[in-house]
């Protein structure tokens, strides 16, 4: 099965980083934690978020879910599920560089978040990296993009990253179940607003895959919108599988346009600058 994924050519990303998704997901957690965690996790978050509602106060700890997020990922997350998370921050913030560099409209903020270390992750990372998607679909407003001319893909290089893997680990969770626990205190820590707007800012890939396709004329983005309509605010997703499969979602394209700035449909590597 795992060398049918690795040979498949419809993958578009590199060989490389496909082998440390393929890895992690081949890990026994994934295998025997994961199951019964993501059930715990869907439960907690449900309970944390009804007697959250109920309550008459605004409740938020965004410096201790920071720390906590830290601590976790340096303790009882394995150096490559920490490093592929961070790949992660890297990489949205690249596609929404692009897409603000490239729109053609006046105004659209070019996220700077880039953290490279798990200690990056913490200082509001969480919550900026959530926002910035939305700051820049509100700056698009109704000046609707499209091919310009040449495109500007300078920003597209990764730099190295530091997952931390000379410290001693408790246990070694992968990325899967390691976002089940910390979809909890993500529950318990942000507003309920903050967390909804967390949870649906994974349903606008639909726009920005829409938004990628229109500025390089490529169509191809469009097979990786994850379905729905954005209009429609989904508080019974499974957040865990939700942000997994947006990672994923954004490695694509981010492969893509590094193919593209190549100059062609290949595959490339991405992985550093």
């Amino acid at each position: 099965m795992w060398t049918a994924v690795m040979a498949d050519p419809t993958v578009p990303i590199a060989r490389e980083v496909l082998a440390m998704v393929v890895a992690d997901q081949r890990q026994w957690t994934r295998r025997w934690l994961y199951p019964p965690l993501r059930i715990v996790s869907r439960v907690a978050v449900w309970l944390i978020r009804v007697v959250k509602t109920l309550l008459p106060i605004r409740l938020s700890a965004h410096a201790v879910m920071d720390r906590l997020c830290v601590w976790f990922l340096r303790r009882f997350v394995s150096p490559r599920a920490g490093e592929l998370l961070i790949r992660h921050f890297l990489i949205e913030t690249d596609l929404l560089a692009f897409i603000a560099r490239n729109s053609g409209v006046a105004g659209v903020p070019e996220p700077v978040l880039r953290p490279t270390t798990l200690a990056g992750l913490g200082d509001r990372a969480v919550i900026e990296h959530d926002v910035n998607v939305y700051d820049v679909l509100i700056a698009l407003g109704a000046g609707r993009p499209g091919p310009r001319g040449p495109l500007d893909f300078s920003m597209l290089g990764l730099p190295a990253i530091d997952a931390s893997p000379q410290v001693r680990r408790w246990l070694r969770l992968d990325i899967q179940t390691a976002l089940c626990l910390m979809n909890i205190p993500f529950a318990l820590c942000l507003t309920t607003e903050e967390y909804r707007r967390a949870v649906h800012s994974m349903r606008l890939d639909e726009s920005l895959m829409t938004v990628l396709a229109e500025l390089t004329g490529d169509d191809t983005f469009l097979r990786w919108r994850p379905g729905g309509v954005v209009v429609r605010v989904d508080s019974g997703l499974d957040v865990p599988r939700a942000v997994y499969e947006h990672a994923v979602v954004h490695e694509y394209a981010h492969a893509r346009l590094v193919a593209l700035a190549a100059g062609g449909a290949g595959q490339a590597s991405s992985r550093t600058a």
